[in-house]
């Protein structure tokens, strides 16, 4: 489902099998979980047995009662709780369609203005909430879902707690707590999966079932990732590939990663990528700094400094090989556009012409590119997806000899904003 093609190097094999023994060893640690962080390994071996889980079956009866009696699930989460499922909710919902229960996310900012509209906007609809937090007091979601939570209440009294799903910490915690008073359906954020690798837990897979998503073919696509990858053999293993090339090239110089796609559908799975590896890697000052571009449309803008400004980036770029719809280039009588020379050719052909075109003046300009050939977009392969990156961020991150799966760095803002803002203890 997916390959590499990296030619900007044509000695980078030789530097690979100079790190083979790091890589067995590193393959160790994380199929032995026996590594930095390695109590947070529990999304390697999901794919395996969740879709066998009472916790499945739970997600799916929720969902279908959402679908039922709700024309908008609120989704409210920061970070992990609320990108992974956002990255596939954008990237097979219709932009032009309302068809179904419609999915919003809120509590990822303190916007004052968004949650005000949001309030106005859901005073008309029938809606459920699923609040997805650990702890339950993380700034962000927790201000949304004291306002959201409480206009359900006015608009549906006594029977408010049956629109509330919450996803949180099994056995602890505020909103644990709460939902246990006030009897909220919940679901398991796992110890042992970290908010950017749960995607494929019910912090993603709930509201991307309520989303239209078939979480089945997900979870499929995720276990086809999970066999294709189990080896330690770095040129049979795609997502072992990409991450050592990655690390050559930090290690080259290179200090920016920008990920490129041609699909506008892609968009927010970049944001979801630039948190896995941007929140995994960025320790003990190191690890690339992480960026997106949507191409087209971003080398109108972007390009002129990918092409000509400093050469601290590289690029990797995912080329969708499959597309399920395409439009052919009408001929016109008066060709005063001087497009004929493209009549009768597919859309997608001229994208893809784009990207190669692209490769090759950026690589001109000494701006390296990994590409990324994945088949299709489907929701099979947004499972294969997220596994290969999952895993790729891994190897990464130990090859830097960091641990992939904390982020002592997000605390120092909490910190000084809870003391700005008069909590007790800071």
């Amino acid at each position: 489902m997916i390959n590499i093609e990296y030619k900007y190097d044509p000695t980078i094999n030789e530097k690979i099998d100079l790190l083979k023994k790091r890589i067995s060893e590193n393959h160790s640690k994380i199929t032995n979980k026996n590594g930095l962080g390695s109590e947070f390994l529990g999304w390697l071996d999901l794919p395996k047995y969740y879709k066998d889980s009472s916790e499945f079956n739970e997600i799916i009866k929720a969902g279908d009662q959402i679908k039922k009696d709700s024309q908008v699930l609120v989704v409210i989460g920061i970070g992990g709780s609320y990108l992974g499922a956002k990255a596939g909710y954008e990237m097979f919902k219709n932009p032009f369609k309302t068809n179904g229960v419609e999915v919003i996310f809120a509590g990822h900012q303190l916007s004052s203005k968004y949650l005000n509209n949001l309030t106005e906007y859901l005073m008309t609809k029938d809606f459920s909430i699923n609040v997805i937090s650990k702890s339950g007091t993380t700034t962000e979601p927790a201000i949304s879902f004291r306002i959201l939570k409480n206009l359900l209440e006015e608009k549906y009294k006594d029977k408010a707690y049956q629109r509330i799903y919450a996803t949180t910490d099994e056995k602890k915690g505020a909103l644990h707590n709460l939902s246990i008073e006030n009897k909220y359906k919940t679901f398991v954020v796992p110890d042992n999966i970290g908010g950017r690798f749960s995607v494929l837990t019910a912090v993603g897979l709930l509201p991307l079932y309520v989303g239209g998503i078939n979480i089945n073919d997900v979870l499929d696509g995720a276990l086809e990732a999970l066999n294709d990858f189990s080896t330690d053999d770095v040129y049979k293993n795609p997502a072992y590939y990409y991450a050592v090339i990655r690390y050559l090239l930090y290690k080259s110089g290179k200090k920016v990663e920008i990920l490129a796609n041609y699909e506008p559908e892609m968009a927010y799975f970049s944001e979801w990528w630039k948190q896995l590896f941007g929140e995994s890697e960025g320790k003990d000052l190191q690890g690339l700094f992480v960026s997106s571009v949507n191409f087209t449309t971003d080398l109108h803008s972007m390009g002129q400094y990918i092409q000509e400004g400093e050469r601290i980036l590289f690029e990797t770029v995912i080329k969708v090989k499959d597309h399920s719809s395409d439009l052919l280039i009408p001929k016109v009588e008066n060709d005063i556009d001087e497009l004929n020379y493209l009549a009768g050719k597919k859309l997608s052909y001229i994208n893809n012409t784009a990207l190669e075109a692209t490769l090759i003046a950026h690589e001109d300009g000494q701006v390296p590119n990994i590409k990324i050939n994945l088949d299709e977009i489907s929701h099979k392969s947004f499972g294969y997806l997220v596994y290969f990156f999952e895993l790729s961020c891994a190897m990464s991150a130990y090859l830097l000899n960091v641990n992939p799966f904390n982020q002592p760095g997000v605390e120092a803002y909490k910190k000084k904003m809870f003391n700005l803002l008069g909590k007790k203890g800071y």
